[in-house]
């Protein structure tokens, strides 16, 4: 039996062809990216990005490069990227709008750890709730290239593959994806240190009582990817030094939080599901809770 395409999946779950063009060009696009890789892997450029972070020359042609290229399909008005000082406006008369976060993890490039691209689509400009969201997807830079989408309808994952005269397609991996239950693993980030100390027991029970085992790589979209795929807890809370958070709501948080809960996770902010958090800045940071549902459960009311 052959195996469906990308372009066909898109073809049956996606009515607007505008929103099937888009996923399946990004899909190419952050792969044509990914062939020039090896020529920015190392330093940074001295520079600080809005966030007061140093810049890797990675991340700036990273950011450069998937922009240019999605105003290219002329479907994009707006772009928020968390490279970007300002929203990068590109058709006043394109459908959609687009977060980005175009290189998630890039800590771990100097280490050739997995690193990814975290994309979400809306209908209409920013400020919006996670609700509003027509799209998210990701792109995992790992041992192999997985792209992971939903539409509200499921999470559903292709693999790059070359066929026989050389041309790359994504074909689908796993359909309708659903988080493995009871779960197996779990990451935390920030320091122990730091947490309030109702979350620090919390996660001490996790190996305890849940008798989960812990994963943690430090690029947000591969530790997603640990708990999609096994089932378990990813969590960057509060802490003392960081009250507010440190993962960012709209580029990472929400277009994550929506696959997860398509695979029938829970996610979760101290505000209620991360999708239905609201906020003017579209910079701001938000603790981060993706878990099986019993596992929220738990945490909800550790937390209480």
């Amino acid at each position: 039996m052959e195996v469906e395409t990308l372009e066909s999946h898109l073809e049956r779950h996606v009515e607007d062809q505008r929103l099937r063009k888009l996923i399946s060009s990004f899909a190419y696009i952050s792969l044509d990216a990914q062939h020039h890789f090896p020529k920015y892997l190392r330093g940074t450029l001295g520079d600080k990005n809005k966030y007061g972070e140093a810049v890797a020359k990675l991340d700036e042609w990273v950011n450069g490069y998937l922009c240019d290229s999605l105003v290219k399909t002329g479907l994009v008005a707006k772009i928020y990227s968390e490279e970007l000082r300002q929203p990068l406006i590109a058709s006043a008369n394109a459908p959609f709008f687009v977060t980005l976060d175009p290189l998630d993890g890039s800590s771990n490039i100097v280490t050739n750890n997995a690193f990814g691209s975290i994309v979400g689509v809306y209908a209409e400009d920013l400020p919006q709730t996670g609700k509003r969201l027509l799209a998210s997807f990701y792109k995992l830079y790992g041992p192999v290239n997985t792209f992971v989408y939903s539409i509200g309808k499921g999470s559903h994952e292709f693999v790059k593959h070359y066929d026989s005269e050389g041309n790359a397609k994504f074909l689908l991996l796993a359909e309708n994806i659903k988080v493995p239950e009871p779960g197996e693993v779990f990451g935390l980030g920030g320091d122990p240190l730091e947490w309030d100390p109702r979350f620090l027991k919390f996660a001490k029970d996790l190996f305890r009582v849940e008798k989960l085992k812990v994963r943690y790589s430090g690029t947000l979209v591969a530790d997603f990817s640990q708990i999609l795929h096994r089932g378990g807890l990813f969590a960057y809370p509060s802490s003392k030094k960081s009250p507010a958070g440190k993962l960012r709501l709209v580029y990472e948080a929400q277009p994550l939080a929506l696959i997860w809960e398509q695979a029938g996770g829970a996610s979760w902010s101290e505000e209620g599901s991360l999708l239905e958090v609201y906020r003017q800045d579209v910079d701001s940071r938000i603790p981060v809770y993706f878990g099986n549902r019993h596992l929220i459960e738990k945490l909800q009311k550790a937390l209480s």
